[in-house]
């Protein structure tokens, strides 16, 4: 079979179980709104200066945008929660066709905006941020219809590498590194979740590696940020103007910050506050109890959005449900390890929090198709050959009395 080519199971449908919980996971749903507000309170104060100096506008010109993009970003999520997940089986394809037409776009349009030809139509739309989200839901459904073969290395493993390749090498042109990386970094946790064998993912690894360091090699901008990275690790002090910056942000926050639109540095140097450096901005503002709330809205939303998976009706909500809500704690997690200098600059977005409407838009796709997985927690599912290899590896239900699952399991119910 190709690589756009799915095998349908013998006998596949999601009954209404009697007892079953049609509503949205409410801690999930908390975790999100206070990401969200948290989000705009930080945004407003980290982007007046530069709409007003930088961009020439309101002061108000990026808060603005971002609740406008927020708007149409819940719309969407409302409407995806509606969506039956198991339908992108059909559809993944085609959408996944557009978003390679995009990239190509961006490519051909030649539209450079801070040295990188990320954007069309005027910097609105970074395809980028929606190829990050298509690739997470075509390798969901792809390691699902293929799930009894992934152990052979030409039908399992060969045609990962090239839908990763096709995708990452794309990011990669424009150049986008970081974005590049994460396709590759969720390819590889999707595939483990998918009940990969563990041979072929550390040939992955290898593979990644080895490409990250030839790709390093050939590019200036690669080799500049290693480079920092690495004399930063040696001597803070000798970091990149923007770290050092970012530091003296974090550390004039202290434990409780300056207050609340009190931040110095976004008046002072900090390279562009509303969006790769707003966690700086967060730990001037409101210290390390800050940080550490934010933090903890993460930690929430990433750890209920495993708990859906764990319940998903089949192993495609699953894999769905897993490889969002670890998409979304990767991408945080990056860009704050860069603001504090370890990892080397990578440009990632903060999620729900830095001003972009592409990111936002793609982010709470991604919650809503969560959602519509959480929505379907208590139906049964008739597959054959029906198995869950996440369950086999992580018991996520905590402490519920319930023992850990020790081997992939085949069933033709699932708990609630």
């Amino acid at each position: 079979m190709g690589i756009g080519t799915f095998v349908e199971s013998p006998v596949h449908t999601v009954e209404n179980h009697p007892e079953a919980v049609r509503r949205v996971d409410v801690p999930f749903l908390l975790a999100l709104i206070g990401l969200l507000v948290f989000g705009l309170i930080v945004l407003f104060s980290a982007s007046w200066d530069f709409s007003l100096e930088m961009l020439g506008e309101k002061p108000t010109y990026m808060f603005s945008r971002q609740i406008i993009w927020l708007g149409l970003g819940i719309v969407g999520a409302y409407a995806l929660s509606r969506f039956d997940y198991h339908y992108w089986s059909k559809l993944v394809v085609p959408i996944t066709l557009v978003t390679i037409i995009m990239l190509v776009g961006v490519l051909l349009t030649n539209e450079i905006r801070f040295g990188a030809k990320r954007a069309i139509l005027s910097g609105s739309v970074q395809p980028s941020e929606l190829a990050k989200l298509v690739s997470i839901i075509y390798l969901a459904v792809w390691l699902y219809a293929k799930r009894a073969s992934l152990h052979v290395f030409s039908l399992g493993f060969l045609p990962l590498s090239i839908i990763l390749g096709i995708f990452g090498g794309l990011i990669f042109l424009q150049p986008d590194l970081s974005a590049a990386g994460t396709v590759l970094i969720m390819g590889g946790l999707l595939f483990f979740l998918a009940g990969g064998d563990l041979k072929q993912i550390s040939i992955m690894l290898i593979v990644t590696l080895v490409v990250g360091w030839l790709v390093v090699q050939v590019s200036e901008t690669g080799q500049k940020r290693i480079a920092d990275f690495i004399l930063g690790l040696k001597d803070p002090t000798q970091a990149s103007y923007h770290v050092l910056r970012s530091f003296e942000a974090i550390v004039g926050g202290g434990v409780f910050g300056r207050g609340l639109g009190q931040s110095l540095s976004k008046f002072t140097g900090l390279p562009v506050p509303p969006t790769d450096s707003i966690f700086a901005i967060v730990v001037e503002e409101l210290g390390l109890v800050g940080s550490i709330f934010l933090m903890g809205f993460y930690g929430l939303l990433i750890w209920r959005g495993l708990v859906i998976a764990r319940r998903a009706p089949d192993m495609l909500g699953t894999l769905l449900s897993a490889g969002l809500v670890l998409w979304i704690g990767v991408e945080a997690l990056i860009n704050m390890a860069v603001m504090v200098g370890l990892m080397p600059f990578a440009g990632n977005a903060l999620p729900f929090v830095s001003a972009g409407g592409s990111n936002l838009v793609t982010m709470l796709a991604a919650i809503g198709i969560v959602m519509n997985v959480s929505r379907q927690r208590g139906a049964t599912t008739h597959v054959e050959d029906e198995w869950r290899s996440f369950g086999a590896n992580f018991d996520l239900r905590g402490r519920n009395g319930r023992r850990s699952v020790s081997r992939p399991v085949r069933s033709r119910t699932v708990a609630k």
